[in-house]
């Protein structure tokens, strides 16, 4: 069962480098990836979810998937976690337009905020989040700082030429710690 995950995840994510989403049909997916279309609905209900759950493996798999990233020790510059995150998301640049860009890919766009959202919740509580300490609930926190990450992500990469992913990060982290402005 991982296994077929993995074959769909990586034939999806071939096929996106080779031309757009939208001209990609699960046939596409499921031939590349040796399986049949029932193979592929067992796991998926469409391509646009089957890339957010791609691109989050991706994300992990480099060690760019935030879990570094600590909140607490507040400082100047963004953690290393936020720069590699960033780094990721450049090396990957076409996809994640495609995934954040919403208009080709609205559900890629909406499952990469579900799970980045899952994950800074459960990170906030790790991490001894408290709603009566913070004023807001845990699920308000974590859907800002998530469209505020996913925010700066899409915005950079509309950029042309595309600034150093440090520049990005930089942005994000000043959005995100930044109370003078």
């Amino acid at each position: 069962m991982v296994r077929t995950r993995g074959r769909l995840q990586d034939a999806l994510l071939d096929l996106a480098r080779e031309r757009p989403l939208e001209a990609i049909a699960v046939a596409d997916v499921a031939e590349r990836a040796g399986v049949n279309r029932s193979s592929f609905y067992q796991h998926y209900t469409d391509k646009e979810s089957l890339l957010a759950d791609a691109l989050s493996a991706q994300a992990t798999i480099a060690g760019a998937d935030l879990s570094g990233m600590v909140l607490a020790d507040v400082g100047p510059e963004p953690p290393a976690a936020l720069r590699r995150w960033f780094a990721h998301i450049a090396d990957h640049a076409p996809l994640y337009r495609q995934a954040l860009g919403g208009a080709a890919a609205p559900d890629a766009a909406a499952g990469m905020r579900r799970w980045m959202q899952g994950f800074v919740a459960d990170t906030a509580h790790r991490m001894g989040f408290s709603e009566s300490d913070n004023g807001l609930p845990l699920d308000v926190f974590a859907a800002g700082l998530t469209w505020t990450l996913l925010g700066v992500a899409a915005s950079w990469l509309e950029h042309d030429p595309l600034p150093a992913p440090e520049v990005a990060a930089g942005w994000a982290w000043r959005m995100l710690v930044r109370r003078d402005f």
